[in-house]
């Protein structure tokens, strides 16, 4: 049992035991030419395949989240599409958790250590798999959506082979954070995955990525310039390093490198109003976000730290009419921050928060089920100065507390494992019964609250800073 093996379409592999929990690593579930919709992968051999190396990441130039979040040891390649699987001892059926990373939509891997499945699968009695797409303009060039291609074959592989490893495929939750929670969100618009999964966990969703088609033929255009080329066939043709330098050098370049390489609403399986469709669809969502996501982005940028009043307001006129009221507000509930963390916490709420929470709405007003979350733990390292930022909830949430590197981001309260047994009990719970344990949203917006001596389903909220979501319902964007 130390060497566990398991029987797909392909063939037989050979996983790790650890804790517990079989572990497979580095599995092909899909393939694809650049540029291209991958396709399932047929790929058959004889004997028992090893299964105990992550596969490649998808080609990218690693970020700040991920040299935070302790990057990837593996290599990077253009065939990257694989998955890990973490299950457990017992026969099961038991409910299955896919976890699709984050990271912009340009950096990531399943392999990240802090994405590690082995912890929730022992705690939560649950099969999770951690899966690769194709990142920047290999993933999201234009309006074809192939990363989001990608997600949804892993989806298909997973109906089609999880069995095999103790896992239900008639109960598929997918959760990602930050760009995985945005794809959470486009996953659940889109009509391919509509039998592929039952239930969606988006954490600190970055939905304002998503674009227009107009956008993705811009970021077209922006990308040839940058690599010197005229057409699309010959970016195809460039060495992989060669595009990779030409996305990076238009990343730099472009006024809006947010939706540089994103999902496009109006493309290759998505509609063109994801938002709208997202909030149709009738499976429950878990979501939320931390209380000061842009703090991670913003602390220790001098643009933002040298900020006065002034400053800030130029920045928001084009949204509110009396940009003085708007710091009025914010400071009644921020009254520690300075300038440029006000600033932050403005940006928090028009790319995180606020979307969320008008998803919710929406999903409420159509009948169906949302339940949400407000991650208010403040990390104590360099001074405080990342409050409760962007990321921060991740390593609670899958239980990963003891992975490498993360008590450098969260500090070493012992409390702290009290928060992650109740955030990954939520995220359990919801795996298996579609409620997290709290309220779901409606008219009142119950919100549960999750800190260092949070209980679930008691210390929640009600219309959590009610003057914010006002001065935001009457901004100029609506």
């Amino acid at each position: 049992m130390n060497q566990p093996t398991v029987t797909v379409s392909g063939g037989d592999l050979r996983g790790v035991l650890r804790n517990g929990v079989r572990v497979f690593k580095g599995i092909t579930y899909a393939d694809a030419e650049r540029f291209t919709h991958s396709t399932l992968s047929d790929h058959r051999w004889s004997g028992v395949r090893d299964a105990d190396t992550y596969g490649p990441q998808a080609l990218q130039v690693p970020g700040t989240m991920e040299l935070l979040l302790g990057e990837s040891s593996q290599p990077t390649a253009e065939d990257c599409l694989t998955l890990n699987v973490f299950a457990p001892t017992s026969p099961g059926p038991h409910p299955v958790l896919v976890w699709i990373h984050g990271g912009a939509f340009t950096n990531g891997a399943g392999s990240v250590p802090w994405y590690d499945g082995t912890n929730i699968a022992s705690l939560g009695s649950l099969v999770v798999v951690t899966i690769n797409y194709r990142l920047g303009a290999f993933g999201f060039l234009g309006h074809s959506n192939l990363g989001l291609g990608d997600q949804l074959n892993a989806l298909r592989w997973v109906r089609n082979e999880i069995a095999a490893f103790g896992g239900d495929p008639s109960q598929v939750t997918i959760m990602g954070e930050s760009a995985g929670g945005c794809s959470v969100v486009a996953l659940m618009a889109t009509s391919d995955g509509r039998d592929l999964f039952h239930q969606a966990i988006a954490l600190s969703p970055s939905l304002p990525q998503i674009r227009a088609v107009d956008r993705s033929d811009e970021t077209v255009a922006e990308t040839l310039r940058a690599a010197g080329l005229d057409d699309v066939d010959a970016l195809r043709a460039l060495p992989g390093d060669a595009l990779l330098a030409a996305q990076a050098a238009m990343l730099d370049g472009t006024s809006d490198a947010l939706t540089a390489f994103s999902p496009t609403a109006g493309g290759d399986l998505l509609p063109s109003d994801i938002h709208a469709a997202a909030a149709r669809d009738a499976r429950p969502l878990m979501i939320g976000t931390t209380r000061d996501e842009m703090h991670l982005f913003c602390a220790f940028d001098p643009a933002v730290t040298g900020m006065d009043d002034d400053a800030v307001q130029r920045r928001f006129s084009h949204l509110f009419d009396d940009t003085a009221q708007m710091l009025d507000v914010y400071r009644s509930h921020r009254n520690d921050h300075n300038s440029g963390q006000l600033f932050s916490a403005i940006r928090t709420d028009a790319v995180f928060r606020r979307p969320a929470h008008r998803l919710a709405d929406d999903r409420w007003a159509h009948g169906h089920q949302s339940f949400m979350h407000w991650f208010t733990f403040p990390t104590p390292v360099f001074g405080g100065v990342l409050g409760s930022c962007h990321a921060l909830d991740i390593p609670f949430a899958l239980a990963n507390l003891d992975r490498t590197g993360v008590e450098l981001f969260t500090g070493t309260d012992e409390r702290r494992a009290d928060l992650a047994h109740t955030f990954a009990g939520a995220v359990s719970s919801f795996a298996h019964r579609g409620d997290p344990g709290w309220a779901k949203w409606d008219d009142r917006r119950v919100t549960q609250v999750l800190d260092l001596d949070s209980r679930c389903g008691v210390d929640v909220i009600e219309d959590p800073e009610p003057s914010i979501r006002e001065l935001w319902a009457d901004a100029n964007a609506g």
